[in-house]
């Protein structure tokens, strides 16, 4: 998931696509992220920044949103949305964590959220692992290795309308930012 870091130019994956008549489920996401994460000189093309997170994108099955994002040590994206679109990640290399809400968020109309007991889910994404999610997934993303880059495929269908990020403090998840494509791409 892009962020305001170091970007890298527009890629094509070069992967078979499915009909661009129909749209991609979150299973094909997941299929096309492996395949695509196993692809070693695309995942080495990826030039790395020791400060900030770099990413490509690439041509998603089906009009799909696709990237491939270097990870420096102690990265993370924060918490986020992905503005109502399914998707999936791979970890490519390294390792990721991830930390998810088990729980169904309004989308407008709120900017504070108490959030209920037992909803926190995390999880390790080791290289060659990952995982697909619906359009109501609010998680955040993080390479927590001290002296280690990682590298991840991530692919959102619909195309991203829109990121909300939010910020966290115990139970408590408030609504800081909305970002549209023209922010990142």
């Amino acid at each position: 998931m892009p962020d305001t870091s170091t970007s890298s130019p527009t890629l094509p994956a070069g992967s078979a696509r499915p009909s661009a008549d129909a749209a991609p489920t979150p299973a094909e996401l997941l299929e096309f992220v492996r395949r695509t994460a196993a692809d070693t000189a695309l995942v080495d093309s990826l030039p790395l920044d020791p400060e900030g997170r770099t990413w490509l994108r690439l041509e998603g099955p089906g009009g799909s949103e696709a990237w491939l994002i270097g990870w420096p040590p102690g990265t993370g994206t924060g918490w986020h949305d992905h503005g109502g679109s399914h998707g999936a990640f791979v970890t490519a290399a390294g390792e990721l964590w991830e930390q998810s809400l088990a729980a169904r968020l309004p989308t407008e109309g709120w900017k504070t959220l108490e959030l209920a007991d037992d909803v926190d889910r995390e999880r390790r994404v080791a290289a060659g692992q990952g995982r697909a999610f619906g359009p109501h997934h609010v998680h955040e993303v993080l390479n927590t290795s001290t002296d280690r880059h990682a590298v991840s495929v991530h692919a959102y269908y619909p195309p991203l309308p829109l990121i909300r990020r939010y910020s966290r403090t115990g139970a408590v998840l408030r609504l800081e930012q909305v970002e549209r494509p023209a922010e990142w791409e």
